[in-house]
């Protein structure tokens, strides 16, 4: 079984247009995006590939005929009743974009066409880090939005009125699929129309969203770490045991509760997931910062804080030691502490514990 169980979740207006208005929408609207499917449909991994907001299924025969499983998931049924008619060959699923009810690494490919836009633009890049949750690496996605201000959504008043638009700009939505764990394949810009062919990385993606009070920095994920779907989830870490000690966060290993029951974000500063800190380049190190500073300067997490030396001393200033930090990122404060990496001796259980107090400290402050 694939389905986990969900229910769709997502911007209630907009899901109640288009349950009232899926018939007339079909007459109106057309597939606009048949290349870029074939482009997924043609590059599947082992497993099904998922059509996201599929709405009456114009995409679903494109990926049936490549062979496969298929699944076809929307947040409105009235849209699924469509699709049934449509395309028998698939597999259909009542649920939306932002909580997948899928397995991890259980699809081979991603359809997202025109779906993501309609979420909350804080909401969309923990829809993102679901989305490659359930991916096998290296799965083939396409992803399409509708360009616009990222600080100024709106709703149509017109033309199936209520519905929720959040834009970007290209260069903020390649940030998003950066930090979601995505390489980016070709990108595909015209005037407000973005489309986005990527892979997902082995790699974690930023869990993230508005109202953060802490966001965690790693310097870049581990092998290990990427292949479980944890960050320092390699045994012999200090971090959960430290940061549940610390009353931080209260469920091991799961970065998904950090963020929804403590408001606690997690990031790396470089994506790609490497054997050793040693094998990553100086441009790698300036590149994360950049992203990483537009990041926060974007959701104002109340505190920063760099889980590990390493990254802070190579883009910002290799004296520094332990502790608050002078410079802040994306206007706001900025924690280092020690890795806690078990290879790092010089710094045992409880003075870990002691930094995520006094971590708590500053967020509380902030």
């Amino acid at each position: 079984m694939l389905s986990m169980g969900s229910k769709p979740v997502g911007d209630r207006e907009t899901i109640k247009t288009y349950e009232q208005e899926a018939a007339a929408w079909t007459d109106q609207r057309e597939a606009l995006s048949l290349a870029e499917v074939r482009w997924v449909a043609a590059r599947r991994v082992e497993g099904p590939v998922i059509d996201i907001g599929c709405g009456p299924g114009w995409h679903l025969r494109e990926l049936t005929r490549a062979g496969g499983m298929v699944v076809g998931l929307d947040a409105a049924r009235a849209m699924l009743d469509l699709a049934t008619q449509r395309e028998s060959a698939t597999e259909l699923v009542h649920a939306g974009a932002d909580a997948l009810p899928f397995r991890s690494q259980s699809l081979g490919g991603a359809v997202a066409s025109r779906v993501y836009q309609h979420l909350p633009a804080t909401s969309i890049p923990l829809g993102l880090a679901d989305l490659h949750r359930c991916l096998r690496v290296d799965a083939p996605v396409f992803v399409h939005i509708f360009g616009g201000d990222r600080s100024s959504p709106r709703r149509s008043n017109k033309g199936f009125a209520g519905r929720l638009f959040s834009g970007f700009s290209a260069d903020e939505f390649e940030d998003l699929l950066i930090g979601a764990g995505f390489t980016i394949a070709e990108s595909r810009i015209h005037d407000n129309d973005l489309r986005f062919l990527v892979r997902r990385a082995l790699t974690l993606p930023d869990t993230v969203g508005p109202n953060m009070s802490i966001l965690l920095c790693g310097l870049n994920p581990s092998v290990y770490s990427a292949e479980v779907g944890v960050g320092f989830g390699r045994p012999g870490n200090r971090f959960w045991p430290a940061a549940l000690a610390a009353g931080l966060l209260s469920k091991d290993r799961d970065p998904f509760h950090a963020l929804a029951a403590h408001g606690v974000g997690m990031t790396d500063l470089v994506k790609r997931a490497t054997p050793r800190a040693a094998d990553l380049s100086t441009d790698e190190f300036h590149n994360g910062f950049g992203r990483l500073d537009r990041l926060v300067e974007w959701l104002k997490p109340g505190v920063v804080c760099f889980v590990g030396l390493t990254g802070w001393r190579h883009a910002v200033n290799r004296q520094a030691k332990a502790g608050l930090q002078e410079r802040t990122v994306g206007g706001r404060p900025v924690y280092l502490m020690p890795s806690t990496s078990g290879l790092n001796a010089s710094t045992q259980h409880q003075g870990f514990v002691e930094h995520f107090n006094e971590l708590r400290s500053l967020a509380g402050e902030a």
